[in-house]
């Protein structure tokens, strides 16, 4: 079964515990903290397989853990770090978060493996916290928890076009006809049940994918028949064939057809009614000559001056259709053929849990320190090195009321602020 929309929930391994170890060897007193390190959590790694073209595999199983890391041993011994978890995706898969809808990643182009959730740090064993004054410690770090969330995925296919009309318009006999796609072919509504990739050779000039999408009706951007389902499919399309049934065997004008599949497409992404679509006028070959020349005449001077080339064809004897996949390369051949790609728009560092406690003291004169899990996870997963991450610290700091209680404070231009062995001047 082609499926191309699931929601799973994902969570990285938590990180392993350090170690309150003390050394006990014979003829060794007072050997001192030795509690090791625990290990780091599983990551959640989206890798692109090319073998896949649906999304089955995430059809039942919807709960995804990777391994936590192993608590810190004595010795100063590390725990082992938690096994990554490594999700196989088909090439065009988005990654969407569930609450906020923002794209998370997109595996597709150049990005083939992408590492989504880090697991947990794990935490630092007694021995580093022993000092001159602590020779003793009896705590430890406890390792970060790992971090969560909700995706949907989408499929979304990669192609250069889209082959969209109203069902039984002959779509697939199209797509058989001019690529080696094997399309199920009957002469009833929705036949297509899931979209399918074909690559058109040409003679001169070399070719193009071309997709055909599932007929659409009335209605398909508010969630009525099959064909809204894949509209998603047509997202990352440079052009658009729109097929219609020129013989009108169904007794359906083709120009009020092709008004309502436009907006259909409008209703669902107002980018998709701007590509550059070119009319396939199929089935002229039930007509008689008189008849096509007024249909094709009508379709022409309708569409035309709105910049819709017209091409009468039949996908069944194959009449017109060598001149439309010429004209349609030529248009392709002016175009960016750089595959669409959807910006990253979430970032993890939102999953910082915002209820976990903090504190926020003045240390000494000039020198004040916040501490707490919040700041830890914080730091753990904010990368201060980039400007995206130092603007997100920022903004933490802020919105957490952070910056606010330390004025309350008293805390002056040039004052130091010291978050777990990180220390930043204060200017407003």
């Amino acid at each position: 079964m082609f499926v191309d929309r699931v929601e799973i929930y994902i969570k990285s391994g938590k990180g392993g515990d350090g170690a309150v170890s003390f050394r006990r060897e014979k003829y060794i007193p007072a050997g001192g903290p030795d509690g090791g390190d625990g290990g780091k959590g599983g990551d959640i790694i989206f890798e692109v397989d090319e073998g896949l073209n649906t999304l089955s595999d995430y059809r039942y199983k919807r709960k995804f853990v990777a391994e936590d890391g192993e608590n810190g041993k004595k010795q100063k011994c590390t725990g082992r770090n938690g096994q990554d978890l490594v999700l196989k995706v088909p090439p065009g898969t988005v990654i969407i978060e569930k609450n906020t809808g923002k794209v998370v990643a997109d595996m597709s182009g150049d990005n083939r493996r992408e590492v989504i959730l880090k697991g947990g740090r794990g935490g630092k064993g007694n021995y580093h916290y022993a000092t001159s004054t602590m020779q003793v410690p009896r705590y430890a770090q406890p390792g970060q928890p790992g971090l969560e969330m909700t995706v949907i995925l989408e499929l979304k296919v990669i192609a250069d076009v889209g082959l969209v009309g109203f069902p039984n318009v002959g779509k697939s006999t199209l797509l058989s006809r001019v690529t080696n796609a094997k399309p199920k072919i009957g002469n009833y509504h929705f036949t297509t049940i899931s979209p399918n990739l074909g690559v058109v050779d040409l003679e001169e000039g070399g070719g193009f994918v071309i997709a055909d999408i599932p007929g659409l009706i009335e209605g398909a951007s508010e969630g009525l028949g099959l064909g809204h389902e894949f509209l998603r499919h047509i997202e990352r399309t440079k052009a658009i064939i729109h097929i219609v049934d020129a013989a009108s065997t169904e007794g359906r004008d083709p120009i009020e057809d092709i008004r309502k599949i436009n907006d259909e497409l409008r209703a669902y992404n107002s980018k998709l009614a701007d590509l550059p679509q070119v009319i396939a006028a199929n089935k002229i070959d039930v007509l008689q000559k008189e008849e096509e020349e007024m249909v094709i005449k009508r379709l022409k001077e309708t569409f035309e001056p709105e910049g819709y080339k017209v091409f009468p064809i039949s996908a069944v004897s194959g009449k017109g259709i060598k001149e439309l996949l010429y004209y349609v390369k030529g248009m392709l051949d002016k175009m960016d053929r750089t595959p669409v790609i959807f910006e990253k728009e979430f970032s993890t560092d939102e999953l910082i849990v915002a209820t976990e406690p903090f504190e926020v003291r003045k240390e000494e004169e000039h020198l004040y320190v916040v501490e707490g899990p919040r700041i830890e996870r914080m730091l753990g997963y904010t990368n201060l090195n980039t400007e995206k991450g130092f603007i997100f610290f920022q903004n933490f700091l802020r919105d957490n009321g952070i910056l606010e209680k330390l004025e309350e404070l008293g805390i002056q231009e040039g004052d130091t602020v010291r978050m777990y062995g990180l220390e930043f001047d204060y200017y407003k």
